[in-house]
């Protein structure tokens, strides 16, 4: 829900910086360059700052796709991080993924002979 009120609030922005520029101010060219401006920033405070920590701490709105051939088995918080781990059948690897702010820094841990899949002996 927090994701959708920040996006209302940057585009209600932008529609008030286009309104009053071109009726104020008479000169939509500075509005336009002003609304591009604001709309770069948001975005990237979004997606390299705020969506995580919008998703993990009130509520936000993220997706993440598991690859193919792929099985997903958890995912976990590390500080504002989300770590994703998944199964390779193809190659019996488990594979850790980090998701971080803006996929600036993804770390990646892989186990191999890992067979989560598999029951053990009882």
């Amino acid at each position: 829900m927090i994701t959708y009120f920040y996006w209302a609030l940057i585009l209600t922005l932008i529609g008030v910086v286009l309104f009053l520029s071109a009726k104020k101010f008479d000169n939509l060219k500075i509005g336009l360059i002003v609304a591009g401006i604001i709309f770069l920033l948001g975005w990237g405070s979004y997606y390299f700052w705020l969506q995580q920590i919008f998703v993990k701490r009130y509520g936000g709105v993220m997706s993440i796709a598991v690859p193919a051939g792929q099985h997903h088995l958890a995912a976990t918080w590390k500080d504002d991080n989300l770590w994703i781990e998944n199964y390779d059948p193809k190659t019996n690897t488990c594979i850790f993924s980090e998701y971080s702010k803006g996929n600036l820094l993804q770390g990646r841990v892989t186990i191999k002979n890992c067979n989560p899949l598999i029951q053990s002996a009882q």
